[in-house]
């Protein structure tokens, strides 16, 4: 199958397939890998923290109950999709701020009609303030404009959002994109932790000691996460992680982000993404 390609807002979006997986698709935004799907079979997750994600998924609730999920950030629909099937009739909300993406995913990699998957061409932090409180089990952030998470969705302002949003006891789900020494990392742990104080980390283990760039996936709420069954399920996993619980150690005293100085999170390292397919 060929290449598809077609210039977005955020900028040149690609759809490469994937020659070992027919029905199978990676979506790159100015060359940097933003999801994997497979149409055939959307439990079918290759990103790692992807997922973890999914995992969280799978553990927050007992396995086939409905979910209200919040998705910050769209992408390919990869976990709404993943979520549809594995537990179907859970009501999700999918916002996205690029709406020329929007509409080359529904037309490329169409989603199941049955699915309850809504999408929103909307900017995240607007939604989730409009939003009404308690409103859903679940909140997924997972937004990138290029390869960086914007500064207004990295702040406490933010989180105590987020946290009005969620019920008692929901929980987010979030992608942390850094690198060594992973400042930014610690201090989105803290910045979390001011809304939402029972809290895991979950990635590979190089990442976890700061030795190179990659993806940590915050799970926080409310009440304390699954850690016991987190922590079996990253070992076992195709890309074996970590869990770390003592977030207290992992943030090392680092302060809060606010509004006032919230940055967006590091530029990946020249050429991280260069090497694949």
């Amino acid at each position: 199958m060929p290449r598809r390609q077609q210039v977005i807002s955020a900028g040149r979006a690609e759809l490469v397939p994937d020659p070992d997986r027919a029905a199978s698709w990676t979506l790159r935004i100015d060359g940097t890998p933003q999801s994997y799907v497979d149409l055939a079979d959307p439990t079918h997750l290759e990103f790692e923290y992807v997922r973890r994600m999914a995992t969280a998924l799978d553990l927050l609730t007992p396995a086939g109950q409905p979910l209200r999920v919040l998705h910050l950030g769209g992408g390919a629909l990869t976990l709404p999709r993943y979520l549809a099937a594995t537990r179907p009739g859970s009501p999700q909300r999918v916002v996205e701020i690029d709406g020329e993406l929007v509409e080359l995913v529904r037309r490329e990699l169409p989603i199941n009609p049955k699915a309850k998957i809504r999408v929103r061409v909307a900017d995240a932090r607007e939604v989730v303030s409009g939003a009404t409180g308690g409103g859903y089990d679940v909140i997924v952030l997972d937004v990138f404009a290029g390869a960086r998470t914007p500064a207004h969705l990295a702040s406490a302002e933010f989180f105590a959002e987020v946290a009005r949003v969620l019920a008692a006891g929901g929980f987010l789900l979030a992608n942390i994109a850094d690198g060594p020494p992973l400042r930014y990392a610690r201090t989105q742990v803290a910045t979390i932790r001011t809304a939402l104080p029972e809290a895991c980390l979950i990635a590979d283990a190089a990442v976890l000691r700061g030795r190179r760039f990659g993806n940590l996936v915050v799970v926080a709420g409310r009440t304390p996460p699954p850690v016991a069954e987190l922590t079996r399920r990253a070992a076992g996993d195709w890309f074996p992680g970590r869990v770390e619980s003592d977030l207290d150690r992992f943030s090392g005293g680092a302060a809060p982000a606010h509004d006032a100085d919230a940055v967006p999170s590091p530029e990946p390292p020249p050429g991280l993404f260069s090497a694949r397919p």
